[in-house]
């Protein structure tokens, strides 16, 4: 665990780190033989880093439903940090369309995990056998403290990715400015008021504006 979490912080993606949280659950996990993460954005489920398509058929199938564990326990509201199916094979009155239809996938048991830091919660980290009976106690122990390094991992890519993104949003808004002043010859302030009244009137967002206007060399119509 005190390698995963040197090796977690090591990564400059937050899609390699999200790889690599994924495929730890598998390699740390006793009797996980597939992995992914599940974060809603509203009734919609994203599929992140499954290592295999049973996970991201899941998830997929939870959304279609709007029910079962992964979902619930990814859903703030709900309370919920961990959860354990043991047997897919025998239904569950908690989701009684989802886990029959779970089994048909090739799901034999599951446990999930809320992925969580002190400001905020994330997502799910979900753990797949194909063989019933298989997660226990101390698997979930296992699961928790995976959890606890992958959470931190997350957020803190998440934040890198996130101030990446702005940065380059702002290089490119400056850049769409700098070729409306040079065209039309007006001032930063009326170059930046032409961006933000055509991002309204179209409901665009404005980095995409700046977008257009620096593939086109154009003002927008």
């Amino acid at each position: 665990m005190a390698s995963l979490a040197r090796d977690l912080l090591a990564e400059h993606t937050l899609d390699d780190t999200l790889k690599q949280i994924t495929s730890s659950a598998v390699d740390l996990v006793d009797g996980c033989d597939a992995a992914g993460i599940l974060v809603l954005q509203g009734r919609r489920v994203m599929s992140l880093a499954p290592t295999d398509e049973m996970v991201a058929e899941s998830d997929r199938l939870q959304e279609r439903l709007q029910e079962g564990p992964c979902f619930d326990v990814a859903r703030p509201e709900s309370g919920e940090q961990v959860f354990r199916i043991v047997d897919f094979t025998a239904g569950d009155d908690r989701w009684p369309v989802y886990v029959p239809r779970a089994a048909r996938l090739g799901v034999g048991s599951m446990m999930g995990l809320l992925l969580y830091t002190r400001e905020e919660e994330l997502g799910a980290l979900n753990m797949y056998s194909r063989k019933p009976g298989v997660f226990t106690e101390d698997s979930e122990t296992a699961g928790w403290l995976l959890a606890s390094h992958a959470a931190v991992a997350f957020a803190t890519a998440r934040s890198g990715a996130q101030l990446q993104e702005a940065i380059a949003t702002r290089h490119l808004i400056g850049e769409a400015m700098g070729i409306l002043m040079g065209r039309h010859h007006i001032s930063e302030d009326q170059a930046f008021e032409i961006l933000r009244v055509h991002s309204q009137r179209t409901n665009t967002k404005l980095r995409e504006v700046a977008r257009q206007i620096c593939e086109t060399g154009a003002a927008p119509g």
